[in-house]
């Protein structure tokens, strides 16, 4: 493989490589209030509803900024100043949906298992059974900073016979994982363009039942961070209240046309799929251990403990590894040393090989063998 090109590929969970054709998908500029933009944003608002089978039941409420963005106006729009968020963490952005609350002044309480394992659906019921006065549970469906795939749908279930409202990030599953909001009960789930789907940064989305967001009126502490008021003006005349990103919106509906094409969800979970395994497979095989077995492993990303050995550096294997074309993922996690490998984007199996053979260049170089003794 060529590993001398202009563009490294990101095996990070977003941003992450684009197809040349959503890339060319920037190359128009659009009027902001302009008809023919408008019918994008439509457009994109309706492809997400369908893909998610939430058509009749939701409204797709895009906003600008981060996914990180998106997930702070859903809480703030749809829990009110007197409501009580349970979190469920095991990982950093578990974390920083708490972290969130705190600064909107939203009572919240945890249920955090750590680095390893995943809150429980049974951990669930007890906390809610114990405390009355919780209104909502928030859950992260993909936890990236490990890599693990949480139990949404055993969850949900306890939530909804519960009688409480449910808020999912799933900024790093939705467009590869299978979510049905006719089967799935979820008041709002939320995601990223530059995820998944395979787009851009700059917009995040909500999907949100309807009728929840119709109750939601006065609740949000941020006018820019308002889905209430952004869904309002957005049924209104079709507009985004303050300046979209137009570009990224236009390419974003470029890479809804590819996902389809490539089979939808399922087309990209088995790619994805694909990629882990091999992945996976080829970096055990070189010696590097994962944070989690094999029955939490995600086809999103996976987190690989650093080496223990005295001669290796992150940061030069890091860079190592840029020279060769490929960007890898620093650890988030709060007790081990690790690193994090993308299988989202733009990645088959010829970059997975390249990045195989790139790592064990890189080990070579650092006269590290890990499979030694």
């Amino acid at each position: 493989m060529d590993t001398n090109i202009a563009e490294p590929y990101l095996l990070t969970p977003g941003p992450i490589t684009t197809s040349i054709t959503t890339k060319e998908a920037m190359l128009h500029d659009w009027g902001s209030w302009d008809a023919d933009f408008n019918e994008i944003t439509a457009e994109v608002r309706q492809r997400l509803l369908r893909m998610a089978n939430a058509e009749g039941t939701h409204t797709c409420v895009p906003i600008q900024g981060s996914g990180s963005f998106a997930v702070e106006a859903t809480l703030g729009t749809l829990v009110p100043r007197d409501g009580k968020v349970l979190v469920l963490m095991n990982g950093a952005y578990g974390k920083r949906i708490g972290k969130s609350l705190d600064y909107m002044g939203r009572t919240h309480v945890a249920i955090d298992t750590g680095d390893y394992a995943p809150p429980t659906a049974a951990e669930v019921h007890a906390a809610l059974e114990a405390d009355p006065s919780i209104t909502h549970v928030a859950l992260v469906f993909c936890e990236t900073s490990s890599g693990i795939l949480n139990p949404v749908a055993d969850i949900a279930a306890v939530v909804k016979g519960a009688g409480r409202s449910l808020i999912i990030d799933a900024m790093s599953a939705f467009g590869a994982l299978p979510i049905n909001a006719q089967l799935l009960p979820f008041d709002a789930l939320i995601s990223a363009a530059n995820k998944c789907i395979e787009g851009v940064p700059g917009f995040g989305y909500a999907i949100i039942r309807e009728e929840v967001l119709k109750e939601s009126a006065g609740n949000a502490h941020s006018l820019s961070l308002d889905l209430y008021d952004q869904w309002q003006y957005m049924e209104r005349c079709g507009q985004w209240r303050f300046t979209p990103p137009t570009h990224v919106v236009a390419s974003f509906l470029q890479a809804l046309k590819e996902h389809e094409a490539e089979g939808g969800v399922q087309g990209r979970l088995a790619r994805y799929s694909r990629n882990r395994d091999r992945m996976v497979a080829g970096m055990r095989k070189l010696g590097f251990k994962t944070l989690l077995d094999d029955q939490w492993l995600s086809p999103i990303i996976t987190t690989f403990f650093s080496p223990t050995d005295d001669s290796f550096d992150f940061k030069v294997f890091y860079d190592a590894l840029k020279a060769r074309g490929f960007i890898i993922y620093p650890g988030k996690l709060t007790e081990a040393d690790s690193f994090r490998l993308g299988h989202i984007g733009q990645l088959n199996d010829a970059q997975v090989d390249g990045l195989l053979e790139a790592v064990a260049a890189v080990l070579d170089d650092m006269q590290i063998n890990l499979n030694a003794g």
